[in-house]
This record gives C-alpha cells, sequence and structure tokens, in this order.
C-alpha cells in the first residue's frame, strides 16, 4: 500500500504541474472563465470544447475508467484507455487528462503526435524504449522502467514500445481535457478520403504497389 501511495502521489503532482503549466502562453487549452463547467455532450451549441451542464453532480469529476488493465490485442500489441473529458465531463475547461497505456510483450504505441497537449508518462510495471523526434530530426529516446517518469513534449512525434517478455504498463498525463492523438501511418495510409498514391509513393520514395500494400494492411476488417 506505500508504494501504491507513492505511485498516486506522483500521478498527482505530475497532473498539478502539467496543468499549472496550461496557464502559460504555452497552454494547451484555453483559460477557465468559471470555477468549473461541467461538460454537456448533448448539447448542440457549437463551442471551443463542450457547453456547460446547468446540473451537476460529484460523479462529474470521478472515474474508474483506468483503473483496470486494458486488452491490447490489436495489431500494435497496445490500448490506451483515456480519463479525459469525453469520460469525466468535469475536465471540461480545466486543462488536464489522463491516460492508461497497456502493451503486451512486444507491443508498441507507434509514432503519434498529441497536437494540443504535452505529455508525461509514468511506468506502473515492466519497461518501455520511448523516445521523440525534434523538429530537427534528433531522436531522443531511452528505456524507462517500473517507477521512472518521460516527457514527451506537445506537437513533436514520439512512440514507445515493449521490448521485453512481459506485459507492460504507464499513466499518462496531458496539459488539455483532450490532448487530441494523430497516429502518422494510420493517418497517412488510412485516410478518406484515401491520400493518393503518388503522393505517398514520393513522399516515402517506394513503388505504387508498396503503397498499395500498406494501405491493405490498414484498411478496415470486414
Amino acid at each position: 500500500m506505500a508504494a501504491f501511495g507513492k505511485m498516486l502521489s506522483l500521478i498527482v503532482i505530475t497532473v498539478a504541474l502539467l496543468a499549472i503549466n496550461s496557464n502559460k502562453a504555452c497552454a494547451g487549452d484555453p483559460d477557465m472563465l468559471q470555477d468549473i463547467c461541467v461538460a454537456d455532450p448533448t448539447s448542440t451549441t457549437k463551442v471551443n470544447g463542450f457547453a456547460c451542464k446547468t446540473m451537476f453532480t460529484e460523479a462529474d469529476f470521478s472515474s474508474m475508467v483506468i483503473s483496470k488493465p486494458g486488452a491490447p490485442t490489436n495489431t500494435f500489441g497496445s490500448v490506451v484507455t483515456g480519463a479525459n473529458v469525453q469520460s469525466i465531463p468535469g475536465l471540461n475547461t480545466l486543462g488536464v487528462s489522463l491516460a492508461r497505456i497497456d502493451y503486451a510483450p512486444g507491443g508498441i504505441n507507434p509514432p503519434h503526435v498529441h497536437t494540443r497537449a504535452t505529455e508525461m508518462v509514468y511506468v506502473l510495471s515492466g519497461q518501455l524504449y520511448v523516445g521523440f523526434i525534434t523538429t530537427a530530426n534528433v531522436l531522443v529516446s531511452k528505456v524507462i522502467v517500473q517507477g521512472e517518469v518521460f516527457a514527451f513534449p506537445r506537437g513533436l512525434v514520439h512512440f514507445q514500445k515493449n521490448n521485453g517478455k512481459v506485459p507492460a504498463a504507464v499513466i499518462a498525463g496531458f496539459n488539455s481535457q483532450l490532448p487530441g492523438t494523430q497516429s502518422i501511418a494510420t493517418t497517412l495510409f488510412a485516410a478518406s478520403p484515401s491520400v493518393p498514391d503518388d503522393v505517398l509513393g514520393q513522399a516515402f520514395q517506394i513503388g505504387t504497389t508498396q503503397v498499395q500494400q500498406i494501405k491493405s494492411r490498414f484498411a478496415p476488417r470486414k
């Protein structure tokens, strides 16, 4: 229980620091203008975020959504479970959220970007090879182990891979209520409408046949 308490304290501190950072000019989300604005996902009003509920309860600020491991049974061998405004309406306008990421042995959270947030992960179990790439094409990477934290700057391509023989898991903190995730490969090869083959072929210096083969790997399963 003591170890869990220390882990929980670290996560709370991490989220608090990210929330404080969101008040700076480089913040992920705009500043709030009232104490709370619990999201009303049923509202048809279009705003930057979500319209506010008139009535709310303590349940709008609480969730057990990341309390249990996810099942990383997809092609990549990883699953992300978000604790953001979509599952916790009370996070609306607060500029903070969490996620849990579970990795099967050999699983990867493939190269992606968060368009609206910096990310910091805390390793719950296992170990991961993680990294991000700067706009100068410099790879910053290392192996992180249980109890370690690692930060991924906002907007930079980054990844995590479990090279171990046992499952791994992290808790991730973001300075946005909905950080936005854009997976590089899926974005380019599974867009709808499809990105033209010649564009991808020239960009990656491969032939049209190879482009179509890659696209087929990302096509929805029937």
